[in-house]
């Protein structure tokens, strides 16, 4: 230890993942945005099975008032367009001509569809126009500013930046922790002893993760590999029905990566854990923690201490800056 406070030390650089992200835009077509959602935002078709092709290019909903009325210089057509109370309202009461061609022109926009909020009905006039320009049309009861911020939250998902990442992923006290390394350097086995103490796996092998909104970064496994995990010398195992479904979770916040490395190819083995190391993520950092492997060291155990550790830090506590500071302290006491 050489006498150095936290703050004093340079920061170090963190370790960046070297897969390559997924920098397009991601699109979710109609049908993809009703099959995923429209039971949760309680959705129901009206009309025929036509427009579920459209993609909805902007994760956010709008409101056509001023398209309605005519103005459509600045319109969202990239947007789920929401005919609320004030919208059927307004329509309703305008003529029948001037309806049909309000209605019309707001249809012959690129838009992906539209939902009548509070479980209203088109007329049978205004049902053919969205029909004849392919627009699929939704209901929910849901009230207009519910679904709006229901939906919203729905396709933050969706349009969300991915990356893949290799390593295991298990929940450990509430600490979501991604789990490195090289092949054959043991990673399933702990996992297994994780799960073994009572903890739940998210993914194996193959992680899911995504960045919401920039604040924070959430882990799942591919819909293939859920609940399974390959356990060389076994083979695929179903951890839920072993286990049992408390053994599982889909999603868990990234709070945590832990790499482990063969002890010999570690140049320096850290002994106080003052310096704080990083791994990052989707120009995301999180804390990292680099686990020496050898015959007869208790990994999985070691790993439930770290997430224990990085716990009592994001309360707060920081064992290795306390006893620094206790060390400091005594040594000063000493010198006068």
């Amino acid at each position: 230890m050489d006498g150095k406070s936290m703050s004093e030390r340079p920061a170090k650089q963190p370790i960046t993942s070297g897969i390559a992200l997924r920098k397009n835009v991601p699109v979710i077509t109609v049908e993809s945005f009703y099959r995923a959602h429209g039971e949760e935002l309680q959705l129901k078709l009206e009309g025929q099975r036509v427009g579920f092709h459209r993609k909805i290019r902007e994760p956010t909903i709008n409101r056509p008032g001023l398209a309605l009325s005519g103005f459509y210089k600045y319109f969202a057509e990239k947007r789920i367009q929401v005919l609320g109370a004030a919208e059927q309202s307004y329509l309703n009461s305008l003529g029948r001509r001037a309806r049909s061609r309000r209605f019309r022109a707001l249809c012959a926009q690129k838009i992906p569809c539209l939902v009548l909020s509070r479980g209203a009905h088109l007329d049978r006039e205004l049902l053919a126009v969205a029909q004849e320009e392919e627009i699929a049309l939704f209901r929910t009861p849901m009230v207009t500013m519910r679904f709006i911020n229901a939906a919203t939250i729905a396709m933050e998902v969706d349009f969300s930046p991915t990356v893949t990442e290799f390593g295991s992923m298990v929940d450990i006290l509430g600490i979501g922790v991604l789990i490195r390394g090289e092949s054959g350097i043991g990673k399933s086995e702990a996992v297994l002893g994780l799960i073994e103490r009572g903890y739940s796996l998210v993914a194996d092998d193959v992680t899911r993760v995504k960045s919401l909104e920039g604040r924070e970064l959430v882990a799942t496994a591919p819909e293939l590999t859920r609940n399974h995990m390959e356990v060389r010398g076994i083979g695929i195992i179903n951890i839920a029905a072993i286990f049992g479904v408390g053994s599982i979770r889909i999603e868990k916040r990234l709070d945590l990566v832990v790499t482990l490395k063969d002890w010999q190819e570690l140049e320096e083995v850290d002994r106080v854990g003052l310096d704080q190391e990083f791994y990052e993520i989707l120009k995301m950092k999180v804390p990292h923690m680099t686990i020496p492997v050898r015959p007869g060291r208790d990994t999985a155990r070691l790993i439930e201490v770290a997430a224990m550790d990085q716990k009592l830090k994001s309360l707060g506590r920081n064992s290795a800056l306390e006893f620094n500071e206790k060390l400091l302290n005594l040594m000063a006491t000493k010198e006068t």
